[in-house]
């Protein structure tokens, strides 16, 4: 049943709705200006329709693996909530230039031809050419140029016009199946010296969303430091083993939302010696309630800088 268009939604309820903390909503807020819209001091907070669907997106952007300060520029524009046709994105006429109509291309504004190509055929379904075209990129520019200029704008663009018309979850999969195809081959024969101890990447318990460890694991690659892949979701107690049986020179660990963090997770991985360099990525973890051991990755730059001094490169 639709809501009527004047309804106002209290924090828990979109907490709720969303499967994010009421804290991620107080920092989006905070950080972003993702608030209830129309608020005023000393009033209770309380989100409008048009509210939710800026949240809404602001989440899957950031469960794509978009950086949440870009997430949060698409998730500010005009949201379309009508039931009808969508408005046409900023930046985009309404047509192609051959005259095609409204839908079968992406909103990017003043993207370079890469990103536009890499656009058309992810929008087609076009996995070879997709695939195609982040190995040529990797190849000729490197994983963490491909990853912030060419791969994440158009996952930024998928996303609006997903928040616009409700279409495009096949475009995203699809085009995050073939970047993670493209990332894993980046580090297929990179060995770890005898002497080194492991790096291992992993997911929180009940995150899914694995294609940023496998950017971090091609981008460590591209410097002859192999990783261990753990993959999605990963279970403490799993976690704990893999961590205790390794003993890892570092220790990466994944979460897009409040409702795959948990920080005792990481309270509880064991002490090893010597010690293991506990870090973590995505806007999932509350920072203020991290153990004092563990090191934020801030982007795919750090989050190997941070590996690299774990290991003391």
């Amino acid at each position: 049943m639709e809501e009527p268009p004047d309804v106002r939604l209290s924090v828990a309820a979109v907490a709720h709705r969303l499967g994010v903390a009421p804290a991620t909503l107080r920092t989006w807020d905070r950080r972003y200006g993702l608030g209830p819209s129309g608020h005023t001091a000393g009033a209770h907070r309380r989100y409008s329709t048009s509210d939710l669907v800026r949240l809404e997106t602001m989440r899957r952007l950031i469960m794509g693996g978009v950086p949440p300060g870009e997430a949060a520029r698409v998730a500010s524009g005009p949201p379309s909530v009508s039931p009808g046709p969508a408005a046409p994105l900023p930046g985009f006429d309404g047509r192609l230039a051959g005259g095609g109509p409204v839908g079968q291309v992406l909103a990017m504004a003043g993207a370079d031809a890469a990103v536009r190509g890499l656009g058309r055929a992810a929008m087609a379904l076009d996995t070879e050419s997709v695939s195609d075209m982040l190995r040529e990129q990797v190849a000729r520019h490197g994983v963490l140029h491909t990853w912030d200029h060419v791969l994440c704008p158009v996952l930024v663009a998928v996303g609006a016009r997903w928040a616009a018309t409700g279409e495009g979850v096949e475009v995203e999969h699809s085009l995050s199946e073939c970047a993670t195809v493209v990332l894993r081959a980046v580090g297929d024969g990179v060995l770890s010296p005898a002497d080194r101890r492991p790096v291992l990447l992993a997911c929180a318990p009940d995150e899914q969303h694995a294609l940023p460890l496998h950017a971090l694991g091609a981008a460590l690659a591209e410097r002859r430091i192999a990783t261990r892949m753990l993959g999605a979701a990963m279970p403490a107690a799993a976690l704990e083993a893999a961590v205790r049986r390794t003993g890892p020179a570092a220790l990466f660990v994944w979460s897009s939302l409040p409702g795959t963090a948990d920080e005792r997770v990481l309270a509880g991985l064991p002490i090893t010696r010597p010690a293991t360099a506990v870090l973590i990525g995505g806007p999932g973890w509350a920072v203020e309630r991290l153990p004092a051991r563990v090191s934020v990755a801030t982007d795919l730059t750090h989050a190997v800088a941070l590996v690299e001094q774990a290991l003391g490169a």
